[in-house]
């Protein structure tokens, strides 16, 4: 009962309730494409480690990061515990593509002289990439600051500008990742609970529950494993280590692409470990709220063999 309810997600990327507080001036979130993984064989030079100043493989996760563009800004009041929106002001550099999936005002909205809350919404372009996705995703993402006419002054610089990845996150060691996981479909209890297998001598079914609960209380209740859909949920992984940042995508293609993604066109992060989700997942990384201290690794080598 971890996680619980197992809520399947209403769309392929996440849905952000909340930010991380009390960082330098900054937008707080980009977004990627989970292109696929490989390995690193790395010198770990950590002071503290059992493999103190010896080569290891490790697994990493590449991500595609294609530039974003910036779509509005919307100013929020918060009277009581809730934002409301007061007004909105979009860009005057819009692309042709998003304008087909969205509906513009008529009238130009002014900026409001008060507001406690200002927030940037942004725009994917997965026409860049070879995914072969042409509506691109929107997502607001919250501006970091001390005052509200810093973010103001910061929002307004990077409205009518392309955000690439390595003028948001230069210094980034950590990383938290949210992301869609890998959806299985209708499953069992033993593959969705982890419900033992019964011998074979037991009535009616061997993969399946005893018993559904008691006769009084006459009800089930919600706790009880049963069948149904699993995986598609949303996901948040802390402190994904940032191995290395690089735009030129042929340090890290394979000769015949990654399996299920293709070639890597634009920017792109390499962090340790695997994060949720299959190839082509949209993926929302955020600066993490769990300080950890970095560890210290070289990189001696990645592997560009063929996956297929």
């Amino acid at each position: 009962m971890q996680f619980w309810p197992r809520k399947r997600a209403k769309r392929s990327f996440p849905r952000m309730r909340h930010w991380t507080k009390n960082i330098p001036m900054n937008i707080q979130g980009f977004i990627g494409y989970k292109a696929g993984m490989t390995h690193m064989i790395v010198r770990d030079n950590s002071p503290h480690t059992l493999y103190k100043n010896r080569d290891v493989a490790i697994p990493v996760t590449i991500i595609e990061c294609p530039p974003l563009k910036p779509l509005s800004l919307r100013f929020y009041k918060k009277p009581y515990t809730s934002l409301i929106l007061t007004s909105e002001i979009f860009s005057k550099k819009l692309t042709k593509e998003i304008k087909k999936y969205i509906k513009l005002p008529k009238k130009e909205e002014k900026e409001p002289e008060n507001f406690d809350e200002i927030r940037l919404v942004v725009h994917t372009q997965p026409y860049l990439t070879g995914i072969g996705q042409k509506k691109p995703e929107i997502l607001e993402i919250a501006i970091s600051g001390e005052n509200n006419a810093e973010r103001l002054n910061y929002a307004k610089n990077i409205l009518e500008k392309d955000i690439q990845l390595h003028d948001i996150f230069k210094e980034q060691k950590y990383f938290d990742v949210h992301s869609i996981t890998k959806g299985k479909g209708f499953q069992g209890t033993v593959k969705r609970f982890g419900v033992k297998v019964r011998q074979h001598k037991a009535e009616k079914t061997k993969r399946g529950i005893g018993s559904l609960g008691s006769w009084h209380p006459n009800k089930v209740l919600y706790t009880v494993p049963q069948s149904g859909k699993m995986g598609y949920h949303q996901r948040t992984e802390y402190n994904k280590l940032n191995l290395l940042m690089e735009s030129n995508p042929k340090k890290i293609n394979p000769k015949s692409g990654f399996l299920h993604y293709g070639l890597i066109k634009n920017e792109y992060i390499i962090l340790k470990g695997s994060i949720p989700g299959p190839p082509k997942r949209t993926v929302i990384l955020t600066p993490n709220r769990r300080k950890k201290q970095p560890s210290e690794l070289e990189i001696k080598s990645i592997n560009l063999d063929s996956k297929q």
